[in-house]
């Protein structure tokens, strides 16, 4: 497997349907029904101030994030998924790194994220980037599944 060049996906690509196609299957088999965007993603996608990011290896989408920015100060991942043949190979990580730089140009002074305590390797993936534990919401996914909200805090310049 070749290592994977990170693309930004914007509305007037002409892989759009593509990609967002591709995207949409990872979400169906990655997520439980209730938890993924698979439906709505296109339409997801066409918000103002969201960004989306994916990482294409051998012409297929990988992994991808999807981040947005509801306000100018401050910005949430709302999804990291990476197809589990392509786990362990940096691509979440690249493209988490690619997701903070995209905010902060935003000049944003907070990144929120929300991880199921149980995703050890998110949660370590976060923490090694600064993302800090803000507090566990229980029945955030699920009525059994609870979920962390972290976040990660810029210097005012």
């Amino acid at each position: 497997m070749s290592s994977g060049v990170i693309v930004e996906l914007h509305r007037n690509s002409n892989n759009w349907a593509k990609v967002v196609d591709e995207i949409v299957k990872l979400e169906r088999k990655i997520f439980p029904k209730h938890e993924s965007l698979a439906r709505s993603f296109d339409e997801e996608m066409r918000k103002k101030n969201s960004g989306l990011l994916y990482m294409e290896v051998d012409g297929e989408v990988a992994a991808y994030v999807m981040y947005s920015w509801p306000s100018s100060l401050f910005a949430s991942i709302t999804k990291l998924a990476v197809k589990e043949n392509c786990r362990r190979l940096g691509h979440g990580e690249a493209l988490l790194k690619a997701a903070i730089q995209k905010c902060r140009t935003r000049n944003v002074h907070r990144i929120t994220l929300h991880v199921d305590p149980l995703r050890t390797p998110a949660m370590n993936l976060y923490k090694k980037y600064g993302f800090q534990v803000d507090n566990l919401i229980e029945g955030y996914y699920s009525s059994d599944r609870n979920a962390y909200r972290m976040y990660l805090d810029f210097d005012a310049d």
